[in-house]
């Protein structure tokens, strides 16, 4: 079945976590050892019923204080398609948690409190997304029990988030009216809400498209390993082992290695369940060429005639995670994209950006904890990058501090 990860983002006390365990108890995805476990802590709370926020809570100290702190993740899946959850923060001090948690997914929910409305964590939160490169994005307008589902209110709300979402690369946008607490438009469409035309959120999830969101005209594999036997029975094979980040191969297309250049042909691709004639993405694999190359970690297999951008010099959006540092210029750093280890140099801090306001602060001369800026950076061997938006598994890094080993940001190259 096809696999659709998304990410819930929203202010503090929207509803994230409760919607998740809503979805998960709806849809019939929780086991009775871990419902009578959530009945039982519930009580300890002191309070009624089940509180299914507590599904995805499991950090002691979001227990305690009822918010979401760090990126957790859940599994479920319907006849229809397997999922992916992460249940990502809400605080501004927890960005990097959510860049985190949204780096990889397909889709975003977006909560917004019907009572409040559009806020500046909303925005943030949209923001983000659209950075991200999430391609499909969902408005829950939670809490209409609140508001006795009135209609006008989804109305007005819907409005303004449209006009914002107007000034972000947002691909596709939904809007759907929901009460996590007691299940409307979650899994089935509710009755108090008649008004609404849309489906619940779980068919949303079940039917969106995500097929044509995948890069299949850029060919990329990234070469993580070389497989080279040393048995008298595999003494001629040499394999180079991967994951597909775009495009698509075949046995007998014509590729070129970079950096070396020399060109080749695809001799066959193998898998854990034996060869193949075509390797898409997100598939493992390894490929084999007709010819005997000099080929290693960090290098690139692509097309001789759609190749990506190589360059030391690389001008990209950063989100800065150090908590002991922050970002300068001159700042030299460990930098990782796909399978390439490199050393980075940061040469010019152009801004750092209000993700609130989306104001550039051209004075700024550092991005500390959770900040986002657009820098130059300058590398000890070329990458061979895609633009993000492109190319969201080419066009990522990360940077990490040499002697901690401490991932220090994320960045998407422009």
């Amino acid at each position: 079945m096809e696999l659709l990860r998304f990410a819930t983002a929203g202010s503090v006390d929207d509803g994230k976590s409760t919607l998740i365990g809503r979805l998960l108890y709806d849809s019939k995805q929780i086991f009775e050892d871990t419902l009578e476990a959530l009945e039982h802590s519930t009580m300890l709370r002191g309070e009624e019923g089940m509180n299914l926020a507590l599904l995805t809570d499991g950090l002691r100290a979001e227990r305690e204080q009822g918010i979401t702190i760090d990126v957790a993740y859940r599994y479920f899946a319907t006849p229809r398609r397997k999922f992916i959850i992460a249940d990502t923060p809400g605080h501004v001090q927890y960005t990097r948690n959510m860049v985190t948690g949204a780096s990889t997914a397909d889709l975003a929910l977006i909560l917004v409190d019907a009572r409040k409305g559009i806020i500046e964590q909303s925005r943030r939160h949209a923001f983000l997304a659209s950075l991200l490169g999430v391609p499909h994005l969902v408005l829950c307008v939670n809490k209409m029990d609140l508001v006795d589902y009135d209609e006008a209110v989804f109305e007005r709300i819907k409005s303004e988030f449209r006009d914002f979402a107007a000034k972000l690369d947002v691909r596709d946008l939904q809007f759907v009216p929901m009460s996590a607490l007691h299940g409307d438009n979650v899994v089935d469409r509710s009755a108090n809400t008649p008004w609404y035309e849309g489906t619940s959120l779980l068919h949303h999830l079940e039917e969106v498209h995500i097929a044509s969101d995948r890069n299949l005209i850029d060919c990329r594999f990234p070469v993580q390993y070389v497989i080279r036997p040393r048995d008298d029975n595999h003494h001629d094979y040499r394999g180079y082992a991967g994951q597909v980040a775009s495009g698509s191969y075949k046995v007998g297309d014509d590729v070129v290695v970079l950096p070396s250049g020399f060109t080749s042909t695809v001799a066959s691709i193998d898998t854990a369940d034996g060869p193949v004639e075509e390797a898409v993405p997100p598939m493992s694999v390894t490929i084999r060429l007709a010819d005997d190359l000099d080929v290693s970690r960090g290098d690139m297999i692509c097309r001789p005639h759609n190749q990506p951008n190589i360059s030391q010099d690389v001008d990209a959006m950063l989100c800065w995670f150090g908590e002991r540092v922050p970002l300068k210029a001159g700042g030299k750093y460990a930098l990782k994209q796909t399978s390439k280890w490199t050393r980075a140099l940061v040469k010019d801090l152009h801004y750092r950006l209000d993700v609130n306001t989306l104001h550039r602060d051209e004075r700024a001369d550092s991005l500390s904890l959770n900040e986002i800026g657009r820098v130059t950076l300058r590398t000890t061997a070329p990458l061979f990058s895609d633009d993000y938006r492109r190319n969201r598994a080419t066009g990522s890094f990360i940077l990490v501090d040499e002697a901690r080993n401490d991932t220090l940001a994320a960045g998407m190259i422009l």
